[in-house]
């Protein structure tokens, strides 16, 4: 019969114990994510409906992601609502707001919120996208042109609400009046001055 090896035994305990260790703390730090990650989609979701509602009264029509019937109840529509009591706002890794406007080649500008991971690390950033016009290539066909302007980047448990309030309010101001003097001009010029310019695709 074999007989235990007391020093083997001692590595897999010490062994043992760092696993504890490590599985304890990411553990933590998942919890800790995703804890946030509730918080911050919680407030931007009723953000973006009450923008929604706004937009909806000069007609102006919206797309929400996601869909205002996976999270909101209502009692007289868009109005009075609430939360459903089982959404889980921590499984959204992409928020949105899309304009459907048919004139000045508005169709697909958008205010969108995804999370993306650096490392260990979840980041969350807002950017406002639109179509700069089409082109032709070769072996593609026509494809239109995107471009993203960086509102807000920050990592998850650094996320502050009050200044991603005050980027909303900023855009969402200039979006309206550009929809009321029905220049779209005004909202591209005014996200062109202040904001990084991030991403350029096609689609």
């Amino acid at each position: 019969m074999a007989k235990s090896d007391s020093k083997s035994g001692d590595w897999f305990a010490d062994l043992d114990a760092e696993l504890e260790k490590k599985t304890n703390d990411i553990m933590k730090e998942v919890t800790n994510q995703t804890s946030h990650k509730r918080e911050i989609n919680r407030s931007l979701i009723e953000d973006f409906w009450k923008i929604w509602v706004r937009f909806n009264k000069i007609n102006v029509h919206l797309t929400i992601e996601p869909q205002y019937s996976s999270f909101a109840q209502f009692e007289e529509f868009p109005n009075i609502w609430k939360i459903k009591e089982d959404f889980d706002f921590s499984s959204l890794n992409n928020l949105s707001l899309t304009d459907r406007t048919q004139d000045q080649g508005r169709v697909g500008d958008s205010l969108k919120v995804w999370y993306y991971a650096v490392d260990h690390d979840v980041h969350l950033r807002m950017v406002f996208e639109y179509c700069e016009g089409e082109h032709y290539y070769k072996y593609a066909g026509w494809k239109r042109i995107f471009s993203q302007y960086v509102l807000y980047d920050a990592k998850t448990d650094k996320v502050d609400i009050k200044k991603l309030h005050d980027i909303l309010t900023d855009v969402i101001k200039t979006w309206y009046e550009s929809h009321l003097r029905r220049e779209r001009d005004i909202m591209l010029k005014h996200v062109k001055e202040k904001y990084t310019k991030g991403e350029t695709f096609t689609q």
